[in-house]
């Protein structure tokens, strides 16, 4: 008998690489499938008491309607890769870092959360990169990198395999976007 968890874990994976291939091709549909798939991810956290990343995964099905209405407004093709001034990047650091410490501190205190902290931080990185891919911001790429490193580690403790194999192909995915956006970062008139 299949488990329905590992059915709906797979799924998910199959339409989160179809996001990521789509999204550094900077391709509006990735929006849809990420939206697909954040909505089927939120039961596999919630049974694997990960409540920050059910948390996060509820945002990333908003922000996908976000990103897409973003890009199909601005024609997505013809927005520029940008970067953020050192002092936007420092405030959206800062916030990351302070909403890592209150979630993690709450789901720690009020609930039977695992990974309390850890979940938390790659919650709130999160947040902070999906907004930047949304807006193309270049960084987004590094925080992604650091986040599914350490997603590989958190969702392995928590018995969730092929999501951690999905982690490992997204770092190395976000190594190329990185890759390529910066290319048509430094290609694009100023």
């Amino acid at each position: 008998m299949v488990n329905l968890s590992f059915v709906i874990e797979v799924v998910s994976v199959i339409l989160s690489l179809a996001f990521l291939v789509l999204l550094m091709r900077e391709n509006i549909w990735c929006w849809s499938f990420g939206i697909v798939s954040s909505l089927l991810s939120i039961y596999l956290f919630i049974e694997a008491k990960l409540y920050s990343e059910s948390i996060l995964y509820l945002f990333y099905a908003v922000m996908g309607v976000y990103g897409w209405w973003v890009w199909n407004k601005q024609k997505s093709g013809s927005m520029p890769v940008v970067k953020w001034p050192i002092q936007r990047s420092l405030i959206g650091f800062g916030a990351g870092a302070g909403l890592a410490v209150l979630l993690g501190w709450y789901f720690k205190t009020n609930s039977d959360a695992e990974q309390p902290f850890v979940d938390a931080t790659t919650t709130s990185f999160s947040f902070l990169a999906t907004y930047l891919e949304a807006h193309k911001v270049l960084s987004a790429w590094v925080y992604w990198i650091v986040i599914n490193v350490t997603s590989v580690w958190l969702y392995l403790s928590r018995g969730l395999q092929i999501y951690s194999l999905l982690m490992i192909a997204y770092t190395a995915l976000s190594v190329l976007g990185l890759y390529q956006w910066n290319k048509k970062f430094k290609s694009e008139p100023l």
